[in-house]
């Protein structure tokens, strides 16, 4: 009988956890402040009006309204948050 373990189970299980990126609020849609619009690894989309960048690059809205996607200068996209008008 062999005493030396079956090479397989000890060589798996290293797979890393998904990191969960994208997109989280798609245009159109409304926010409320500091809800999260975009997570991303580097600048794929820019802040615009009323949109913070954390040191993760991640996107996030400064005030209550509706997300707004928009290509700008050099082709750039561009994530804004326009205030929703009040009745």
């Amino acid at each position: 009988m062999a005493h030396k373990k079956g090479v397989g189970s000890s060589k798996n299980g290293r797979e890393s956890a998904a990191q969960r990126l994208g997109v989280k609020i798609f245009g159109g849609e409304k926010c409320v402040a500091g809800n999260i619009i975009v997570r991303q690894r580097g600048t794929r989309h820019y802040p615009g009006l009323n949109v913070g960048m954390g040191k993760d690059n991640t996107l996030y809205a400064l005030i209550d309204g509706t997300v707004q996607f928009k290509k700008g200068r050099l082709d750039r996209s561009t994530v804004s948050v326009l205030p929703t008008a009040e009745a």
